[in-house]
C-alpha cells in the first residue's frame, strides 16, 4: 500500500524548534520532488517547501525562508522539515506530498499525487 507517514509535530513555544519527518512506503521516492504544505483552520492549504530528487535544490515560501530547512535521505525514503524560530502563525497541520512527474509548478498542491495524513504543529505565544 502506497503511503506517506508524517511524524514530529507537537506543541512548542514561540522561538522554539521542531523537526518533521515523512517516510514513504510502497511508492517510488528517490526520483521525485517532495514537498511540505500546511493548512491552518479556515485557510487554504499553502506551500511551505520543496526539494528536488537529489536534494541539491530546495524551494521555500517567503514566510519560512531562513527559518525552515527541507532535506531528504533517499536511502531511508524520508524527507525532513527542520523548523526553527517558530512563530504562532506557523500553527497548522503540516502535510508532506510527492509531486507528480508532469507538472512544473511545485507550489501548487494539485500537482502532487500522494499525500500524508498530516501532523499538527501548534506554536504558543
Amino acid at each position: 500500500q502506497a503511503q506517506l507517514v508524517e511524524s514530529g509535530g507537537g506543541l512548542v513555544q514561540a522561538g522554539g524548534s521542531l523537526r518533521l519527518s515523512c517516510t514513504a512506503s510502497g511508492l517510488t521516492f528517490s526520483t521525485y520532488v517532495m514537498g511540505w504544505f500546511r493548512q491552518a483552520p479556515g485557510k487554504e492549504r499553502e506551500f511551505v517547501a520543496a526539494i528536488n530528487f537529489s536534494g541539491a535544490t530546495t524551494y521555500y515560501a517567503d514566510s519560512v525562508k531562513g527559518r525552515f530547512t527541507i532535506s531528504r535521505d533517499n536511502a531511508k525514503n524520508t524527507v525532513y522539515l527542520q523548523m526553527n524560530s517558530l512563530k504562532p502563525e506557523d500553527t497548522a497541520v503540516y502535510y508532506c506530498a510527492r509531486k507528480d512527474l508532469w507538472s512544473g509548478n511545485y507550489r501548487i498542491h494539485s500537482n502532487y499525487d500522494y499525500w500524508g495524513q498530516g501532523t499538527q504543529v501548534t506554536v504558543s505565544s
